[in-house]
């Protein structure tokens, strides 16, 4: 007998206790308590320091596998506030015929089942870069982002020693916000000029505090100038007085923050949501391109999507970086 998969184990659980609301960790010990021949090599690895490891990794899976939920079973629920997110089986949920969708783009990836990525496997001693693939993770899942690593190695420096500072963003992303339309409606938008993508930037961060606030706040302020949405994504803020001084210059300069939580992404929050811009700065746009071969790389394929509507998953949201 083929064992079932990690979803359909979770819908096999909350089918068998209709309307009663679970987390992701009590599913994930749930299911593995059920099922423990199936994570017997998953437990063993020794990427896992401890059985706390083991359990986060697969809650972190459990988080990105929400959309696959649904496709095996539309009468699973979900509620993201307050956090964290609870997981349900209503047998009464109307269901809804979903409006008419563009096809997939024949040469966009279906993607697995079941994804597996891989978490550090402890939060002390994570490095910035560690949290790239967290956070790609996360905004991949969560808002459907496409996205890319900016890595400034990869730059020209052709301005000299400084020149350059504060102008590379981490982690680029593409909204593909007409990807459901109506062909008739991604036709009207585009001899009309309309937006059919958005653009995002994120500056990361491993923490927030008193010392380094304002400096990590700018510094997104400044790569990420030229987006329709920046973000200021961080593991944790120190206190109520880092709280707060966000909070104002987020009201004032519209960049957002992002909360990350590297043992469980999908328990990540958006603290502060960015003020939108209308329109891409395409001057600052065309300065980083000429300097950054990765950021030339993320506007390729922007334009591949304006010119053609096509995306290939295998091109984006690379959590090997």
């Amino acid at each position: 007998m083929s064992k079932l998969s990690q979803t359909k184990k979770i819908v096999e659980l909350l089918k068998a206790s209709p309307n009663q609301k679970f987390n992701a960790r009590q599913i994930a010990e749930q299911i593995i308590f059920k099922h423990p021949e199936d994570y017997q090599d998953k437990r063993t690895n020794p990427r896992f320091r401890d059985e706390k490891a083991f359990i986060s990794q697969v809650v972190a899976e459990i988080g990105a596998q929400k959309d696959q939920l649904i496709k095996n079973d539309a009468k699973i629920c979900w509620q993201d506030k307050p956090r964290p997110r609870a997981y349900w089986y209503d047998p009464e949920k109307v269901l809804v015929q979903h409006p008419e969708r563009v096809d997939k783009d024949e040469d966009e990836d279906e993607g697995e089942e079941e994804e597996d990525f891989s978490l550090p496997t402890t939060t002390n001693v994570l490095a910035e870069y560690d949290l790239y693939p967290i956070l790609i993770n996360y905004l991949k899942s969560e808002f459907k982002l496409f996205c890319q690593r900016i890595n400034e190695k990869r730059s020209k420096n052709s301005r000299g020693s400084g020149g350059n500072q504060w102008l590379h963003p981490d982690i680029v992303a593409m909204q593909p916000v007409d990807k459901e339309w109506n062909e008739l409606i991604r036709s009207c938008v585009k001899q009309g000029a309309g937006q059919s993508v958005r653009l995002w930037s994120f500056e990361v961060k491993k923490e927030l505090n008193g010392s380094n606030v304002r400096k990590s706040f700018f510094q997104a302020v400044s790569n990420s100038s030229w987006a329709n949405e920046g973000y200021l994504v961080a593991t944790s803020i120190s206190d109520n007085t880092v709280e707060q001084e966000l909070r104002m210059l987020s009201a004032l300069h519209g960049i957002g923050v992002i909360l990350l939580n590297p043992e469980n992404p999908s328990e990540s929050e958006m603290v502060l949501p960015a003020r939108a811009r209308a329109e891409i700065d395409w001057q600052s746009v065309n300065r980083i391109l000429v300097e950054n071969e990765d950021f030339k790389d993320y506007i390729e394929l922007v334009s591949t999507y304006y010119q053609t509507g096509r995306i290939r998953s295998r091109d984006w949201n690379k959590l090997t970086l």
